[in-house]
Protein backbone atom coordinates (compact mmCIF):
# COMPACT_ATOMS: atom_id res chain seq x y z
CA UNK A 1 0.00 0.00 0.00
CA UNK A 2 1.47 3.31 -1.09
CA UNK A 3 1.60 6.15 1.37
CA UNK A 4 0.00 9.44 0.32
CA UNK A 5 2.42 12.14 -0.68
CA UNK A 6 2.41 15.32 1.32
CA UNK A 7 3.37 18.45 -0.58
CA UNK A 8 6.27 20.30 1.03
CA UNK A 9 5.04 23.63 -0.23
CA UNK A 10 1.49 24.85 -0.72
CA UNK A 11 0.22 24.97 -4.29
CA UNK A 12 0.91 28.48 -5.56
CA UNK A 13 0.33 27.94 -9.26
CA UNK A 14 -2.38 30.59 -9.01
CA UNK A 15 0.39 33.23 -8.80
CA UNK A 16 0.97 32.87 -12.55
CA UNK A 17 -2.50 34.33 -13.16
CA UNK A 18 -1.96 37.38 -10.93
CA UNK A 19 -2.22 40.74 -12.72
CA UNK A 20 0.81 42.03 -10.81
CA UNK A 21 2.94 39.15 -12.12
CA UNK A 22 3.95 40.86 -15.36
CA UNK A 23 7.73 40.78 -14.90
CA UNK A 24 8.04 44.57 -14.69
CA UNK A 25 9.91 45.66 -11.52
CA UNK A 26 8.13 49.02 -11.63
CA UNK A 27 4.84 47.21 -11.08
CA UNK A 28 6.26 45.38 -8.07
CA UNK A 29 7.40 48.71 -6.58
CA UNK A 30 3.81 49.98 -6.54
CA UNK A 31 2.82 47.24 -4.10
CA UNK A 32 5.43 48.29 -1.51
CA UNK A 33 5.29 52.07 -1.88
CA UNK A 34 4.44 54.65 0.80
CA UNK A 35 3.11 57.04 -1.85
CA UNK A 36 -0.69 57.26 -1.75
CA UNK A 37 -1.01 57.58 -5.52
CA UNK A 38 1.08 54.44 -6.06
CA UNK A 39 -0.87 52.57 -3.36
CA UNK A 40 -4.04 53.51 -5.23
CA UNK A 41 -2.56 52.25 -8.51
CA UNK A 42 -1.62 48.93 -6.89
CA UNK A 43 -5.10 48.51 -5.46
CA UNK A 44 -6.63 49.23 -8.87
CA UNK A 45 -4.52 46.44 -10.36
CA UNK A 46 -5.81 44.11 -7.62
CA UNK A 47 -9.41 45.14 -8.20
CA UNK A 48 -9.52 43.31 -11.54
CA UNK A 49 -7.21 40.42 -10.62
CA UNK A 50 -8.69 36.94 -11.03
CA UNK A 51 -6.76 35.57 -8.03
CA UNK A 52 -7.33 38.39 -5.52
CA UNK A 53 -8.81 36.06 -2.88
CA UNK A 54 -5.96 33.55 -3.19
CA UNK A 55 -3.46 36.39 -2.78
CA UNK A 56 -5.10 37.77 0.36
CA UNK A 57 -5.47 34.29 1.88
CA UNK A 58 -1.79 33.53 1.23
CA UNK A 59 -0.65 36.89 2.66
CA UNK A 60 -2.61 36.32 5.86
CA UNK A 61 -1.29 32.77 6.13
CA UNK A 62 2.33 33.97 5.69
CA UNK A 63 1.86 36.86 8.11
CA UNK A 64 2.85 39.56 5.61
CA UNK A 65 3.90 42.76 7.33
CA UNK A 66 3.89 45.36 4.54
CA UNK A 67 2.47 46.04 1.12
CA UNK A 68 -0.66 45.54 -0.92
CA UNK A 69 -1.83 41.93 -0.90
CA UNK A 70 -5.14 40.80 -2.32
CA UNK A 71 -6.25 44.41 -2.67
CA UNK A 72 -5.68 45.22 1.01
CA UNK A 73 -3.02 47.44 2.57
CA UNK A 74 -0.87 45.78 5.24
CA UNK A 75 1.03 47.99 7.68
CA UNK A 76 2.93 46.38 10.56
CA UNK A 77 1.14 43.11 9.89
CA UNK A 78 -2.36 44.60 10.12
CA UNK A 79 -4.84 45.38 7.38
CA UNK A 80 -5.67 49.08 7.34
CA UNK A 81 -8.43 50.79 5.40
CA UNK A 82 -6.93 54.27 5.18
CA UNK A 83 -3.52 55.85 5.07
CA UNK A 84 -2.74 59.53 5.04
CA UNK A 85 0.24 61.62 4.11
CA UNK A 86 2.80 62.58 6.73
CA UNK A 87 2.24 65.77 8.62
CA UNK A 88 -0.87 67.75 9.30
CA UNK A 89 -3.97 66.73 7.37
CA UNK A 90 -5.05 69.29 4.76
CA UNK A 91 -8.27 71.27 5.25
CA UNK A 92 -9.52 70.02 1.91
CA UNK A 93 -8.59 66.39 1.13
CA UNK A 94 -6.78 65.90 -2.15
CA UNK A 95 -8.58 63.66 -4.66
CA UNK A 96 -5.37 61.74 -5.36
CA UNK A 97 -5.19 60.79 -1.66
CA UNK A 98 -8.36 58.73 -1.87
CA UNK A 99 -7.31 55.08 -1.81
CA UNK A 100 -9.77 52.71 -3.52
CA UNK A 101 -11.56 50.34 -1.14
CA UNK A 102 -11.55 46.73 -2.30
CA UNK A 103 -14.31 44.58 -0.77
CA UNK A 104 -13.26 41.83 1.66
CA UNK A 105 -13.98 38.23 0.72
CA UNK A 106 -16.91 36.88 2.73
CA UNK A 107 -14.83 34.28 4.58
CA UNK A 108 -12.44 36.99 5.86
CA UNK A 109 -14.98 39.58 7.04
CA UNK A 110 -13.96 38.90 10.64
CA UNK A 111 -10.54 40.40 9.83
CA UNK A 112 -11.89 43.58 8.27
CA UNK A 113 -10.89 46.70 10.21
CA UNK A 114 -13.73 48.81 11.55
Amino acid sequence: MALPTIPLRPDRTWERSARCNNGDPRTAQLFFSDDLVEIGQAKQICATCPVIVNCLDAAIERGEQWGIWGGQLFISGKIVMTKRRRGRPPKHPRPEDQIPQIPFPEHLRHLQPA
